[in-house]
């Protein structure tokens, strides 16, 4: 006799297209929940700290405004004085600009050069990498810029050693052709940073590679070219992108070493010096307000710049087979 199963058969709910039924968004909500929970620190901060004060700041960057009393409202009165009534601005532009074209290439070349001797030392690997960083965490202090500043000023270690080998400079603070020399000594001197992150690039490319190309008869300068530049071309991206973005935002050394006045003749009123004087020094918040989002947008602009371009000179190695 055989045994009937009273039971019915279990049936999977199914949709319309045979698909199971998507789970209810509450359960889905209810699994979220705690991350939400997480982030709401970050959240909060970028809310309060970054967003709102950005979105105050553009507010005023259409006011006049003197940190005393009420903002009064201009329109693009700040705008226009700044890009046709303001030389000093332009000034400020042009001191950036050679900073920038000057600083970057040569904190990136040194940062490379060193990470590359120190990718082939064995013995105190360690200990070198560590006294070439610590630049790049003492170097952006108020202090180590006063010190810099008594190092090229008139009478100072720099203009003394110069003079002993027949060049004489004088102090470089006090010379507007040489004074913002002084602040781009200063960044570059800064190329622990880069340095490292170069170093573990170097490290990720393959030895067979270097092996291949020198039983080709290549020697060190093509395998450099051929080989290192090529599969380092996203981490020189990567570390472009940083220095040019941090460069542009210069401000300690510059306002040490001209005193906070950006001199002699200007040579050294950055930006972002020439912002904090608007700003704080004549109590134009508005004026300040709106060089500072014309900064964004130029820092922005540039960027996007750098990442259309980098098309054409970036080599990425999963796309080898595309």
């Amino acid at each position: 006799m055989i045994a009937v199963s009273t039971r019915a058969p279990v049936r999977e709910e199914r949709t319309e297209k045979g698909r199971p039924p998507r789970r209810p968004r509450r359960r889905v909500r209810e699994r979220q929940w705690p991350a939400y929970v997480f982030l709401s620190p970050w959240m909060i901060g970028a809310g309060v700290l970054t967003l709102i004060p950005m979105a105050v700041s553009l507010y005023l960057s259409f006011t006049d405004y003197n940190l005393l009393d009420a903002p009064h409202w201009v329109g693009l009165r700040n705008y226009t004085e700044m890009l046709t009534e303001d030389p000093r601005y332009w000034r400020s532009v042009g001191t950036t600009l050679l900073y920038v074209v000057v600083a970057v290439p040569l904190k990136l070349a040194l940062a490379l050069g060193a990470a590359m001797l120190l990718k082939n030392l064995g013995r105190g690997r360690a200990f070198y990498r560590s006294a070439f960083y610590a630049p790049s965490l003492l170097g952006a202090s108020m202090s180590i810029a006063l010190v810099w500043r008594a190092l090229f000023n008139d009478g100072g270690s720099v203009a003394n050693v110069l003079g002993w080998v027949g060049i004489d400079t004088g102090g470089w603070v006090g010379n507007p052709d040489l004074a913002v020399f002084a602040v781009v000594l200063l960044t570059v001197w800064q190329f622990g940073a880069p340095m490292v992150i170069f170093l573990a690039g170097l490290q990720q490319i393959s030895p067979d590679l270097y092996e291949a190309a020198e039983l080709d008869g290549a020697g060190r300068w093509r395998q450099f070219v051929s080989i290192t530049v090529p599969m380092l071309s996203p981490v020189v991206f990567f570390n472009l992108v940083l220095e040019m973005i941090q460069s542009f935002q210069v401000f300690t050394p510059a306002f040490a070493i001209s005193s906070g006045d950006g001199g002699p003749a200007d040579s050294m009123n950055f930006y972002t010096l020439y912002l904090y004087e608007r700003g704080f020094s004549a109590s134009h918040m508005g004026y300040a307000a709106a060089m500072a989002w014309l900064l964004l947008l130029a820092v922005g602009a540039i960027t996007v710049i750098l990442f259309r371009t980098s098309r054409s000179w970036v080599f990425y190695a999963d796309e080898e087979g595309r």
